[in-house]
């Protein structure tokens, strides 16, 4: 007999049919749907699932840009005690075919956006795979042997909420792959009680309500996407879906539906303020009341323009990864209601004298334990988690049912950093990234943080290179800013005077003057001139960053 006291990410599905239940809570596009409507088509596609043959413990592979149907495919889904595997719409065919090969799915959803890197030529390859289904209705023109739809598959139904969903081996809800910086994508699996928590933490900390009208600018199918959109779920709040993530589309949106929640990453906070400049507009939407970012901090000329522009949200900050069901600490970075703004800080706290800078990232959530592990003379050190929030595994992975109970069971997050004595995390840098100099650890986030304050420089990227003398030698590579120019003996580009000119000697001096340790001051700049190589979720391919630099034997500051 099941036992319902546990958590379940359907057991929203109670609150939106009868708080919400006449009240609309998804648009996308011209469709939208009251709470009862949302709820009928759950229960009408699980009971089709069932019908189809869908047991408890089948894998269900999503590949499908933002929509309404999304959503309801994965509280489908899990109401039935399936797992949902979302897929990364903007993976490679070997990519794809490799995370099928991982998720083993029995039943692969896509839509008819024609990107589903012809699934068809290879579905022999993958045993598991019985059924495709193309989540939305066929475009005109749309050739496809799949003769499966949402729509085919949803059954009337007038089943209770109360004693009808199920659960999957060990609770288990959602295989989110991570985002690769580090190899390939390994297929991380979340409990429903990871994914509840997650939400509650969100709801109470961000303050996510039923009065929210969110805008879903994240994808489905990166952690961040997925547990944002429970908590409103799970709030009761309104969603307003965009296939993906357009900053004019954006705009439009949150004046159209007076959007009052949103998540972004930095990337995304640039293009809408880029967006908003663009058309000379200086305060942008008051409507807008909560702001989340995540996948990396926001700088703090990005916080200022981003105050102006939404001049009445609070604005906070997450930390986290896929492994622990998205955030870990929350900061807020700015609060209306206070009146004040935190700035970020790249300096020590008070009483943290002679420790190595770090950024510093806010507290764990309520139900979160860190604790850091280093050696007795250090207080900085591996940042270590623990909590329901964690992950059971990665999939094809899992620990058995054999493991002690007396575990301790501390996810190493691959992060180095400390706690000050007010409970914050300060991030000092990751421990895969770090270069050991002369001896010395450097961590790149720490120096890349003190030469982004330089006026001239837009980005910055800093790893080791093999050195006979030092083991590896600290070399930044950096993007300029418009109207600035490299000026090092090396560079055949005449100098303007109308120009700022930097050169290795003057970002030296500079990094002395920010206090920065000796050691930890780059012996090498290179001016990289395109972008930096990054992960679909935003996130720094600093391997490839190193690869390309160790492809050219000497470092010529124009060449990259």
């Amino acid at each position: 007999m099941a036992n319902y006291s546990k958590a379940h990410i359907c057991q929203c599905l109670s609150r939106l049919s009868t708080v919400r239940r006449s009240s609309t809570v998804m648009i996308m596009g011209e469709r939208r749907k009251t709470g009862i409507e949302f709820v009928e088509g759950v229960l009408g596609l699980a009971h089709g699932l069932i019908q189809l043959g869908l047991k408890p413990g089948d894998v269900v592979a999503i590949s499908a840009l933002n929509s309404d149907l999304y959503l309801e495919w994965l509280l489908a889904v899990a109401y039935v005690g399936g797992i949902t595997a979302p897929f990364n719409y903007r993976w490679s065919l070997e990519e794809a075919r490799a995370a099928l090969q991982v998720a083993k799915p029995t039943i692969l959803v896509h839509d008819a956006t024609g990107n589903f890197w012809k699934f068809e030529s290879y579905a022999d390859s993958v045993p598991s795979l019985r059924w495709q289904v193309l989540m939305n209705t066929p475009c005109e023109g749309h050739s496809t042997n799949i003769r499966l739809t949402t729509e085919q598959l949803k059954r009337s139904c007038k089943r209770s909420l109360t004693a009808d969903y199920l659960w999957a081996p060990k609770e288990a809800a959602i295989i989110c792959f991570t985002s690769g910086t580090t190899g390939r994508p390994k297929g991380v699996t979340l409990s429903h009680s990871a994914l509840v928590v997650q939400s509650l933490a969100k709801i109470a900390i961000v303050g996510y309500g039923e009065d929210d009208v969110y805008l879903h600018t994240a994808p489905l199918c990166h952690i961040g996407g997925i547990s944002s959109a429970l908590a409103l779920l799970m709030a009761g709040g309104c969603h307003i879906l965009l296939p993906k993530f357009e900053a004019k589309l954006a705009v439009e949106s949150i004046d159209q539906h007076s959007v009052t929640s949103l998540i972004t990453v930095p990337a995304m906070m640039t293009d809408l303020i880029s967006f908003y400049r663009t058309k000379h507009i200086s305060v942008g939407s008051k409507s807008v009341k909560k702001v989340l970012n995540g996948a990396g901090g926001l700088s703090s000329g990005l916080i200022k323009n981003a105050i102006e522009i939404f001049p009445r949200a609070k604005l906070l900050s997450a930390y986290g990864m896929t492994e622990a069901c998205s955030s870990l600490t929350f900061m807020t970075l700015y609060d209306p209601a206070r009146e004040s703004c935190i700035q970020h800080s790249y300096a020590n706290s008070s009483n943290l004298a002679h420790k190595p800078d770090g950024i510093c990232v806010g507290k764990p959530a309520p139900h979160i334990e860190i604790r850091i592990a280093g050696d007795d003379l250090s207080c900085i050190g591996r940042i270590l988690t623990r909590g329901p929030h964690l992950m059971l595994g990665y999939w094809g992975q899992m620990p058995s049912n054999n493991s002690s109970p007396t575990d301790e069971c501390w996810l190493d997050t691959g992060d180095i950093g400390h706690i000050d004595d007010c409970g914050n995390i300060w991030l000092v840098g990751r421990l895969k990234g770090r270069i050991k100099s002369g001896g010395e650890n450097v961590y790149p986030e720490e120096v890349e943080a003190v030469l982004l304050q330089h006026p001239g420089i837009s980005a910055s990227v800093v790893i080791g290179l093999p050195d006979s003398r030092l083991t590896e030698m600290v070399v930044a590579c950096i993007r300029l800013k418009d109207n600035w120019q490299w000026t090092d003996s090396s560079s055949n580009h005449p100098v303007n005077k109308n120009e700022h000119c930097l050169s290795s000697s003057v970002l030296q001096n500079f990094c002395r003057a920010k206090d920065l340790t000796a050691f930890k001051i780059p012996k090498k700049f290179v001016v990289w001139k395109n972008q930096f190589p990054m992960t679909t979720t935003g996130k720094l391919r600093r391997d490839q960053v190193r690869a390309e630099l160790m492809s050219y034997r000497q470092l010529s500051p124009s060449r990259l």
